[in-house]
């Protein structure tokens, strides 16, 4: 047998990484509110008590950036003083328009830059996704959903999660090892804290048989973790992109999704990708399916189209590249097919992008090919 380990992880919404996600992606769906032609590239970098919104932004509409941020810190929990960052924190914004150099480009309905995009899908769940990152992004979501219930009151908004899976003859098999690291007030006892996050987070989350006598967890494995989000560590938008896409299964092209308005193929192409492979493996073509976009500013069509099956396929590749070339891949023809230009990002900044069972995301339909 050929055994092999391999490991996701994921974060919740108090992550300073993702609040800088979903800042970016707030202020995107704003202006996609009151303009659908908005041109959006927006980063956002954080630390103790200070938030700052940079990048570029061409629009007509009229958006109260400041509100959007401070609602966004309201909504995953920093309200607390003693968190050491909180809704009413320190906020710089220094905004400008997207340069007319790259914008006579994408006014001819070229790419807004060059870039390669990848997506991927695979059978081993019924999201289409490797197991590893379907299980970290549910142990992150729960770990949020305990806390904001009051399940878990201690809990604090910062927390990892990272799930490691044992395959045989490159099938999933077992989980081998789960790591749960949730920030929570001072005053909780550790042992307490261990014993909810196993029985309240964990065994509810990884089911199906795959908790086995051999399972490692390491739970909050300092021992403690009172200092987090901006407070304990820097944020800045588009710093989890493994954790917003296949969890290091698949090639990444390096171009974040968040902040950016659908003429970025960063964004807007890496959906299609994902549309794209996901419907080789639904369709049966395939049991894994990578595919790479490429493209170079200002054109529209894509420079290459790329398809690697790892030897899975059902068909011919060049069976399955033809049935990819009929769908229309321009920048132009993603948004219209998916209707990109809709407010639907802040949605997606936490928790994945891709096989969001939890969503009705366009990408993630499935047609016949």
């Amino acid at each position: 047998m050929n055994k092999f380990y391999f490991t996701s992880e994921s974060v919740t919404e108090g992550h300073p990484d993702k609040l800088c996600d979903m800042v970016s992606d707030a202020i995107l769906d704003d202006y996609l509110k009151r303009d659908q032609h908005a041109r959006v590239a927006c980063e956002t970098f954080t630390t103790a008590n200070f938030i700052c919104v940079m990048g570029e932004i061409t629009s007509n509409a009229n958006v109260n950036i400041e509100e959007t941020v401070r609602n966004v810190i309201r909504t995953i929990g920093y309200t607390k003083e003693e968190y050491e960052f909180t809704d009413r924190c320190e906020l710089l914004i220094k905004l400008h328009n997207q340069s007319p150099d790259i914008a006579q480009g994408v006014d001819t309905g070229g790419a807004g830059d060059q870039g390669i995009m990848f997506g991927y899908a695979c059978n081993e769940t019924y999201e289409y996704m490797p197991l590893g990152i379907v299980l970290a992004h549910n142990l992150a979501k729960r770990l949020k959903d305990a806390r904001k219930s009051g399940e878990l009151p201690y809990l604090r908004p910062d927390g990892k999660t990272q799930v490691t899976v044992e395959y045989e003859d490159g099938k999933p098999k077992r989980v081998d090892a789960v790591v749960v690291s949730a920030q929570h007030d001072a005053d909780v006892d550790y042992e307490v804290l261990k014993k909810d996050i196993m029985e309240r987070v964990i065994k509810p989350t990884v089911t199906h048989g795959l908790l086995d006598e051999h399972t490692k967890y390491y739970i909050n494995p300092t021992g403690k973790f009172v200092i987090g989000g901006p407070a304990g560590d820097t944020g800045l938008t588009g710093r989890k992109i493994i954790v917003d896409t296949y969890g290091g299964h698949a090639a990444h092209g390096g171009g974040c999704f968040s902040g950016k308005d659908p003429t970025k193929v960063d964004r807007s192409a890496s959906y299609m990708a994902r549309f794209l492979a996901k419907n080789v493996v639904a369709n049966g073509y395939a049991d894994r399916c990578e595919i790479q976009l490429s493209y170079a500013i200002g054109k529209a069509e894509p420079l290459s189209v790329y398809i690697d099956t790892f030897g899975t396929e059902k068909i011919s590749k060049e069976d399955i590249l033809e049935k990819i070339k009929r769908v229309d891949l321009t920048p132009n023809g993603i948004i219209n097919k998916f209707n990109l230009r809709s407010p639907i990002y802040l949605q997606t900044a936490c928790y994945g992008h891709f096989g969001r069972l939890d969503l009705d995301l366009p990408w993630e339909k499935i047609e016949v090919m």
